[in-house]
């Protein structure tokens, strides 16, 4: 990263701890007091040796009060120390909470378009390791605002102790300042190439864990295990780059100038013992002054392979909140109410990357009450008919209306609450099944979760098991069957008795007898709302007022299951199949 871009990412960092400015206003505060205390402690024991010991004017009242100051002086920086540490670091750890917060927030507002394109252990990665990473830049800053104040201290009391040998500690400055240019020039780009590998294994670890069952039944272990293994030593050789890179330039280089500078010091004061008394404390105190001025650049050159990994971790999350991959945009009007839950598709064109239309001029009309069956072969447009009446995708061309109204004019509150979908594979929350039946909605009470298991039959086994609603659910629920998951999500579903019920493959996956017993509860569902169904099984939507045959993205066919089967046409095609693909 240039100069330009880390100082771009500092000042966007800094926004996020803007609310806890004052932790880092006080940090600041007691760095100062900090290096304050560390310029009196060595004047203090100059003062003893040279004013005291030296000239034999000790006495014990004398040394019991520089004894007290000293230890008073000590416990004061021990004291200061500690809230100086406390303030930084607490304001960095809510200033962690503040970003995660705002990601996941962010992360919420993203379209389907960008989990499309982003590998879930990538977003992963970013929201937890690079967040977590770049948080460590407020330990450089940390260390950096007491390194400032120590510096200009330290070399301010070593300039008032004796000019010139002070000016001669200046030399190596020069030197450390190219050190410090060269070690951020390179590991930027040695942290760049390590974040990306963690991504990569972060991604490789997440698709691995969630497709196990698919890798042991293709007996891909040792596939799987071989491509983790190059993904893992490239993240192993980008480690041992960035450990050669800091094992060289990081505390070893500021070592060697605390060494040679010490050099300087007691040469230029031994070259005027030849000539002159030199007075012992002057020497402690400016050895010691040296030490306060190189051992926070030891400290802050350390602290520079987390800034270097926080800057590129940091540049990463500002990516995603960057990207503007939004879902579609509403532009909601006050009045705007689903009452009755006409739906209307009008000469609509739609494309994931708005190159190539996976919609064709797609239009149809659903009246309150009906049922609309899609239908076709795979890729004929059936899913994406529904992602765009669900907004989970903008489409490019054409309009689509609820009740008469553009759907751009609705609230999104207002759509989610009055369109209710049931997906093909159930999807259960950890928790238990009376919270993954009101989604976390506070509002929907014990007794509509009961009601609305009871309505689609959901409560024949749930009154079964040992803890009824509050019976737990783990990871996707994958202790119940797929019938079983099935009802719950519709009991999800209607809970919020939506007016626009829209079914993608709802008995896909599930056997012929809890099929029966699906289908009763979905046409329980159906009664008095609008509802668009998609099913490859088409026995189950004979009875629709209205089906639509999709092919390449256009609707082909058009009518009842009836008038449909004298066209001879392509459903006509599809049904001779089911059933010759049945009677085998």
């Amino acid at each position: 990263m240039t100069t330009r871009e880390q100082w771009t990412v500092i000042k966007r960092l800094l926004k996020f701890a803007a609310p806890y400015k004052w932790f880092f206003i006080g940090s600041i505060v007691l760095s100062a007091v900090i290096s304050g205390i560390n310029v009196f402690l060595p004047w203090l024991l100059q003062t003893y040796m040279d004013r005291y010991l030296r000239t034999s004017n000790a006495t014990i009242a004398i040394m019991w009060m520089f004894a007290g100051l000293y230890f008073f002086g000590m416990v004061t920086r021990a004291l200061m120390q500690f809230w100086q540490n406390y303030t930084s670091t607490m304001g960095a750890e809510y200033m962690l909470e503040n970003v995660r917060r705002k990601l996941f927030s962010q992360l919420h507002q993203k379209g389907m378009r960008y989990f499309d394109q982003t590998p879930g252990g990538s977003i992963l990665s970013r929201l937890m390791n690079d967040t977590m990473t770049f948080s460590n830049f407020w330990a450089l800053l940390n260390t950096l605002i007491l390194a400032i104040f120590a510096v200009i201290s330290s070399f301010a009391a070593m300039y008032f102790t004796d000019v010139t040998v002070a000016l001669w500690t200046l030399v190596l400055v020069p030197f450390l300042g190219v050190t410090i240019w060269y070690y951020q020039r390179y590991s930027s780009k040695v942290y760049r190439r390590m974040r990306e590998r963690l991504s990569e294994l972060n991604t490789k670890l997440a698709e691995a864990i969630t497709g196990i069952s698919v890798i042991q039944e293709f007996r891909q272990e040792r596939r799987t295990a071989a491509n983790f293994e190059t993904t893992n030593q490239a993240y192993y050789d980008t480690r041992k780059a960035m450990i050669r890179t800091n094992s060289l330039l990081l505390s070893p280089i500021i070592n060697l100038f605390y060494a040679l500078g010490t050099v300087i010091v007691l040469g230029m004061f031994g070259m005027r013992g030849l000539h002159e008394v030199v007075a012992a404390g002057v020497i402690y105190a400016f050895i010691t002054y040296l030490n306060n001025f190189y051992s926070p650049m030891s400290n802050m050159m350390d602290s520079l392979s987390d800034f270097q990994n926080g800057m590129v971790a940091g540049s990463r999350v500002l990516r995603v909140v960057d990207d503007q991959t939004l879902a579609p945009a509403q532009h909601p009007v006050a009045d705007a109410k689903i009452t009755r839950g006409k739906v209307e598709f009008r000469h609509v064109t739609f494309a994931y990357d708005e190159e190539h239309p996976v919609l064709r001029d797609v239009s149809f009309v659903v009246e309150p009450g009906q049922t609309v069956a899609l239908v076709g072969q795979t890729g004929s447009g059936k899913t994406s008919t529904i992602n765009v009446l669900m907004r989970f995708y903008e489409f490019q061309s054409g309009q689509v209306l609820i009740d008469d109204r553009d759907i751009r004019e609705y609230p999104a509150e207002e759509l989610r609450t009055k369109m209710g979908l049931v997906l093909q594979e159930p999807q259960l929350f950890y928790g238990d099944i009376q919270t993954n039946i009101r989604m976390f909605n506070p509002d929907i009470s014990d007794d509509q979760v009961q009601r609305a298991a009871h309505f689609v039959q959901a409560d024949e086994f749930i009154d079964q098991l040992p803890e009824g609603y509050a019976t737990p659910v783990l990871e996707r629920g994958t202790e119940y069957s797929a019938g079983q998951r099935q009802l719950i999500t519709f009991a999800r579903t209607v809970v919020t008795d939506p007016k626009i019920l829209i079914l993608d493959e709802a008995t896909a996956n599930v056997d012929t007898e809890t099929e029966t017993m699906i289908q009763t509860g979905l046409s329980r569902i159906q009664e008095n709302r609008t509802t668009i169904a998609i099913a490859h099984r088409l026995s189950t939507i004979q009875n629709a007022d209205l089906i639509l045959v999709l092919n390449r993205g256009k609707i082909v066919e058009r009518g009842t299951n009836d008038s449909l089967m004298q066209q001879h046409g392509y459903y006509y095609d599809m049904i001779q199949l089911q059933n010759a693909a049945h009677v085998d």
